[in-house]
């Protein structure tokens, strides 16, 4: 007789994007904001070589478009 693999699926307690969704739409045009002022320097560092984490362009990446996905999620809700 075979016997039958169950696939166990666990849900992430917290995720990024849960954490944007508690905040107000301010707070998130403000981190917005901070966000492209760390990319702009990060863009810079990566121009001298003086980048040393490399990953940290990509997070801050996603992470602004995370945030702008939410807002536009917020505005489509407020309409």
């Amino acid at each position: 007789m075979a016997e039958k693999k169950t696939k166990v699926t666990t849900a992430k307690t917290s995720s990024k994007a849960d954490e944007f969704r508690t905040k107000s739409a301010d707070e998130l045009i403000d981190q917005v904001a901070k966000l492209k002022k760390e990319q702009f320097n990060l863009r810079f560092q990566k121009a001298n070589g003086q980048l040393e984490k490399t990953a940290r362009i990509r997070a801050v990446r996603r992470d602004i478009a995370r945030i702008e996905t939410i807002l536009a999620e917020q505005r489509r809700k407020a309409v």
